[in-house]
């Protein structure tokens, strides 16, 4: 009986203990959280730089920042180092401070502004907000028969240095030149294809073709911009000689904008096969003329809807446009 009272004895003393400690404790953690909250020790680049409640929604506005910036054409920030965050104990009398610390990130932030620069035979000369006001003001220049009208390109810029936006209208008017003179005019009745093959599906022929120019390809067959491209885009220096891609008989060769494709020509090469060439500065051919493979027709350019220098290369099978890069390319 003594062992088992003294077995109770000692559970009721550990019980006491116990009881004791749970109450000294919750006074402890009740006194640290009367007197001090939860928080963020914030740094940067190793430097202390002020507390934060949240850290989330203050990292949030930061990468927003970052990715967006906070001034008129600014695509984004660079920011080498981002703030690190440290959970700590804060008196309850001391303030966080969110604007502080994301003001000092922005101060170490590098903005990159964003523009387009309109390009007259190569040399920016006038810059606007958007591709939309670029694009458009060289339509104009072109409807208005500018001298230079094929002299013009639209670049994509990202500098930490602003430029002086204009606007569509002052581009038209610092930029358009008087035609000084016409060209000789060689028309022809324009053909055009009468569909496009939409599938990745080769339809053989029975010739075989070479590249017309040497270049990088811009832009691919099929769906651009919310409608068919019929053709390939390649690259190239105005001027570059185009030479036919198989021999046959120009039944195409007409300037002018030729519902966008500009200065353009259509080499019928038998058994339903054509090859079409747009945007050209020049052409060297007159429709009925026979031309050999590599023949020089024409000349890369920029005429009817273009915004760069570029062969527009199109082959045709039974009046479908077909993807050139199944033959070449």
């Amino acid at each position: 009986m003594n062992i088992v009272k003294k077995i109770f004895i000692h559970i009721r003393s550990w019980i006491k203990l116990i009881s004791l400690t749970a109450i000294a404790l919750c006074m402890i953690v009740g006194a640290i959280a009367f007197i001090y909250k939860p928080t963020y020790s914030v740094s940067l680049n190793g430097e202390f730089i002020g507390y934060t409640r949240n850290k989330s929604e203050l990292q949030k506005q930061i990468n927003e920042y970052v990715e967006n910036g906070d001034g008129e054409n600014v695509a984004f920030v660079q920011v080498d180092n981002l703030p690190e965050y440290k959970l700590c104990l804060l008196k309850k009398d001391v303030s966080e401070n969110d604007t502080e610390i994301f003001e000092t990130v922005k101060n170490l932030g590098t903005p990159y502004y964003k523009y387009y620069a309109i390009l007259d035979e190569g040399e920016e000369k006038l810059y606007v907000a958007t591709y939309e006001e670029a694009e458009q003001a060289i339509n104009e220049l072109k409807e208005k028969n500018s001298n230079n009208k094929d002299d013009l390109s639209i670049l994509e810029k990202y500098e930490v240095e602003t430029k002086d936006i204009v606007t569509k209208e002052e581009v038209i008017s610092k930029l358009y030149e008087e035609k000084k003179y016409e060209p000789v005019q060689v028309k022809s009745t324009v053909k055009y294809a009468s569909g496009t093959n939409s599938s990745s599906k080769k339809v053989p022929i029975s010739i075989g073709l070479i590249k017309p120019v040497s270049g990088t390809v811009t832009s691919r067959f099929g769906s651009r911009w919310g409608s068919n491209h019929k053709g390939v885009d390649i690259g190239a220096a105005k001027g570059t000689k185009i030479k036919a891609a198989a021999s046959g008989t120009v039944v195409t060769s007409s300037t002018g904008y030729n519902g966008g494709y500009g200065n353009y020509m259509v080499i019928s090469h038998g058994n339903g096969v054509e090859t079409a060439y747009g945007h050209c500065s020049a052409l060297y051919v007159k429709p009925g003329q026979k031309v050999s493979q590599g023949e020089v027709i024409g000349a890369v350019g920029n005429t009817g809807r273009s915004y760069g220098n570029h062969l527009h290369f199109e082959i045709r099978v039974n009046g479908v446009a077909q993807n050139p890069q199944n033959y070449l390319y």
